[in-house]
């Protein structure tokens, strides 16, 4: 491998089509799902962070991060996207609207005699299926959660703390979401809930993902409350479900004038920007084992549903090496004076790591030139989760591990 392992870029030239998805990520869509997350006992809207002194020094006009370390004390976003579709699958059972089985309905004795007991399959690299085995745990229903290997036993403890029968395979993530996804169809009253679409599976994903929704209408409040209005989003995506959420939604927001959207993925596992750089539509999938510290990125077959809308909305695509990340969460992790601290993991901290490279380092001023990022520039990120791997996050913050423009296996 290179020593200097670099960022790779491309701007969106990929073929439209008729933009049929983004309609399900309306503010109003998403508005129904906040409703649903108010509901919860353990609901707290979550920091938007303003870093002002590092907006300063990296020459922009201000700069936010949507801290999701703390939603509902999992550490990561993911939790609003799998309780909210199994409140949609709940509630479709009945043949209610979500809005009539809010948190205390579905957790009540009568909702369990009327609906029963399903078990929910998942296939996660941590975060997705620890948020649907808490979900599933809260609402007294089952769940099953198979992980892929390099997995840690951190990530899989904190699913089994939830009541889930959980295991790690030999298999990628790709192949425990085809493994999962068999198991669901040969169990009574089992479903697959994935965070990730394909072909005639849909409709769960697509919920998922405005269960995601939450962050973003959270969010745009908290910058409306500021006086803000985002300019540039940079989001990081694994299967695209998350990006698809923000960028659905901001597109939806500011139809007229959108944010500059930029999507984000480690290089090892970046299906979307090989796919938008062959620009005739199709999707292009990474095989193999997906090395790299971006445990949650490390999918290599994208979401259909979030690629319709990523192809029609996103500006730019771009593939990050390890060093990316490492990096944005040590600028998280060692804020400048004035700054908040934020606790960000590998996954959550690649768009900080990539702003920071974009602003700071000459060889990548062709992609802040193109992303037109300047003094003027009022720039979001969403840290997507905080230390879900403290013994990783210690490495990287206290060790140096995939320090910069390493290769990014070189340290470990």
């Amino acid at each position: 491998m290179s020593s200097t392992a670099k960022i790779k870029w491309t701007l969106n030239n990929i073929a439209k089509t008729d933009d049929r998805q983004v309609a399900n990520m309306s503010v109003d869509e998403m508005a129904k799902a906040g409703d649903f997350h108010r509901s919860f006992p353990q609901y707290e809207v979550t920091p938007l962070t303003r870093l002002s002194s590092l907006a300063s020094h990296l020459g922009l006009k201000r700069l936010y991060v949507k801290d999701e370390s703390y939603r509902f004390g999992l550490n990561a976003f993911k939790v609003l996207g799998g309780s909210y579709a199994i409140a949609r699958y709940i509630a479709k059972e009945l043949g209610k609207d979500v809005s009539q089985v809010p948190y205390q309905v579905l957790t009540s004795d009568s909702l369990r005699k009327e609906f029963g007991q399903a078990t929910f399959f998942t296939a996660t690299d941590g975060n997705h299926g620890r948020g649907v085995a808490w979900a599933a745990n809260k609402l007294g229903q089952k769940c099953v959660v198979r992980m892929p290997k390099g997995t840690t036993r951190t990530r899989l403890e904190n699913i089994a703390k939830e009541n889930a029968t959980v295991t790690i395979e030999d298999l990628n993530y790709d192949d425990c979401v085809r493994m999962a996804a068999r198991e669901a169809a040969a169990t009574e009253h089992g479903i697959m809930v994935q965070d990730t679409a394909w072909e005639g599976y849909e409709e769960i994903p697509t919920w998922i993902m405005q269960g995601y929704g939450t962050l973003a209408t959270e969010a745009d409040r908290q910058l409306e409350a500021d006086e803000s209005r985002p300019t540039h989003i940079f989001i990081q995506a694994g299967v695209g479900s998350l990006a698809g959420a923000v960028i659905g939604y901001f597109a939806n927001r500011f139809k007229e004038d959108p944010p500059v959207m930029v999507v984000v993925e480690a290089n090892a596992a970046d299906c979307l920007y090989r796919s938008a750089m062959q620009a005739d539509g199709s999707r292009i999938d990474v095989t193999g084992d997906m090395l790299t510290i971006m445990a949650g990125l490390a999918c290599g077959e994208a979401n259909t549903v979030s690629w319709d809308i990523l192809r029609n909305h996103a500006d730019a695509f771009v593939s990050c090496p390890d060093w990316v990340s490492a990096n944005g969460t040590r600028i998280y992790g060692s804020p400048l004076r004035g700054d908040k601290q934020v606790i960000s993991g590998e996954s959550g901290s690649v768009t900080m790591g990539l702003l920071h490279a974009v602003m700071t380092k000459p060889e990548y001023a062709d992609l802040k030139k193109a992303l037109r990022l300047d003094q003027n520039s009022e720039v979001l990120l969403v840290s997507s989760e905080g230390d879900t791997d403290p013994e990783r996050y210690h490495e990287i913050t206290w060790e140096g591990l995939c320090g910069s423009d390493k290769d990014p296996f070189a340290s470990i």
